[in-house]
Formats: structure tokens, C-alpha cells, sequence
């Protein structure tokens, strides 16, 4: 392994515990152990800001979740995982770089909160979302980014299904990875549809750029749906438990190789 590509290991690792901390705070959040569900995805890093040494943690949030975002666009641009050029294995990359684009908003968000520039920011997802909409054909970017993240909710799905996700996990892992990811992937699935849906609504239905939700938003439009909710949240802290043994365990593919291959 060169210097180069040991860097870019260590970062998608960081990325990953990013993930690791950012779904285990919404799912908290969203059992009532902390903060308010209705503040959304900005009571994520609320409450990260509000913990002793949180400004260090959200500068930490912004390198890996721009790690991980850049590590998910790597697989429509080189298949990095290998899933191919077929219309299953595009669709499949295609979801990837949905995830990037999701975690791209995330980190955008954390910088936010880590320079102190949230107090008084605007709307985020629906301040992208409206300016989106002035643009000609602004619309319909915005519905095919919804069907993007269906695909990647399909995507999430099946991962719970299969479980194919070990594939990628070292056999040291621990022995209930594969029951925590399967909970994790099958809660993500559901948030990710809500998240493909609003945007549907946005760019196709006309339904207005505040109808446009974030990943905490997601979760929180499921507050009046009883068990679902409450399962939702539990499979958000498992999927933080699960994106904590990949920071350790994943097998992460050579991404220069890959690069160069290109």
C-alpha cells in the first residue's frame, strides 16, 4: 500500500465513523433520549455543537462526510465495488452517488454549524431547492434526484434482504454485524424513500421546495406512524453501530487503482 493510497483509506474511514455518529445522534433524538425530533437534521448538529469538545467533533463530521461522499461518487465514476455496466449495476452506482450527493448536504451542514454560521442561516435543503426551481428545467433535476434516491432506497432494501453488504466486511468483524446492518440498512431504506419522495413531489408535482426533507426530516415526517417511527429510530442507532465496525472493518477498495484504470 503506498503513502497515497493509505491516506485515502484513513479518510474513508474517518468517513465512516462520521456516519457512525451522525445516525447514532438521530436515532437518539429520535427516541427522545436527547435533543427535539422536530428540529430535524439541524438538531443532529445542534446537539453535537452543545456536547463538551463539539466544535473538534463537527470539524471531524465535515472531513467524513465529504470523505464518504466523495468515496460514494468513486463508484459511478469507477466502480469502485465492481457492480458492473448493466442497467442493475448503473442503477446500483446510480443510488451511490445519490448517498454522495445526501452526505455532500450533510457535511455542508456541519461546516455550518462548525464556523458558526447556522445561527441565521437559511433553509438549507429548501433554500437549495428553491433556487434550484428558478433554473429552466430546474424541476425536473430535482424529480430525477428523487428518483435517484428511490434507487438508492431499493439499493438499501435489498442490503437488509441479502445482506451482501458482508461481502465487503472483514471475517474479524463482529458476529452480529450482519443482524445490526441488516436493521440499519432496512431503516435507511425507509428514510431514503421519504427523501425521494419529497423530491418527486418538488420537481415533478409542483408541491413547493419547502416540501423538500432532509435526512432528519425524514425521520421526523414518520412521528405520527407509531411502531414505525420507533422502529425507524432504533434502526438508525443500529445503522450508527454498524458504520462503527465498517470504520474498523470495511474492506475498502483501491481507489487510485481504480482511477488510474479509468
Amino acid at each position: 500500500m503506498n503513502n497515497g493510497t493509505g491516506k485515502l483509506e484513513m479518510l474513508v474511514r474517518v468517513g465512516f465513523f462520521a456516519r457512525a455518529v451522525l445516525y447514532t445522534v438521530l436515532g437518539f433524538i429520535a427516541l427522545g433520549a436527547i435533543g427535539q425530533i422536530s428540529e430535524g437534521t439541524t438538531g443532529i448538529f445542534a446537539t453535537v455543537d452543545s456536547i463538551p469538545g463539539g466544535t473538534v467533533l463537527l470539524w471531524v463530521l465535515v472531513v467524513g462526510l465529504l470523505a464518504y461522499a466523495l468515496f460514494r461518487f468513486a463508484s459511478p465514476a469507477f466502480d469502485i465495488e465492481h457492480k458492473g455496466s448493466d442497467a442493475k449495476g448503473w442503477a446500483q452506482r446510480i443510488g451511490h452517488a445519490g448517498s454522495g450527493i445526501g452526505h455532500l448536504a450533510l457535511a455542508w451542514t456541519a461546516y455550518k454549524f462548525a464556523t458558526g454560521a447556522a445561527a441565521g442561516a437559511g433553509g438549507g435543503a429548501s433554500e437549495a431547492a428553491q433556487g434550484m426551481l428558478s433554473f429552466p428545467l430546474g424541476g425536473a433535476v430535482i424529480g430525477i434526484l428523487g428518483v435517484t434516491f428511490f434507487l438508492a432506497a431499493v439499493a438499501q432494501g435489498l442490503k437488509a434482504a441479502t445482506a451482501k453488504f458482508m461481502h465487503n466486511i472483514s471475517p474479524s468483524a463482529p458476529d452480529q454485524t450482519k443482524l445490526v446492518g441488516r436493521i440499519g440498512y432496512a431503516a435507511r431504506a425507509v428514510t431514503f424513500a421519504v427523501i425521494g419522495w419529497s423530491l418527486i413531489e418538488t420537481g415533478f408535482m409542483a408541491k413547493g421546495s419547502s416540501n423538500v426533507k432532509t435526512l432528519g426530516e425524514a425521520v421526523e415526517s414518520l412521528a405520527g406512524t407509531g411502531w414505525l417511527f420507533t422502529l425507524v429510530a432504533i434502526g438508525m442507532v443500529m445503522f450508527g453501530v454498524f458504520s462503527l465496525v465498517l470504520a474498523r472493518y470495511r474492506i475498502i477498495p483501491d481507489i487510485d487503482e481504480h482511477a488510474r484504470r479509468a
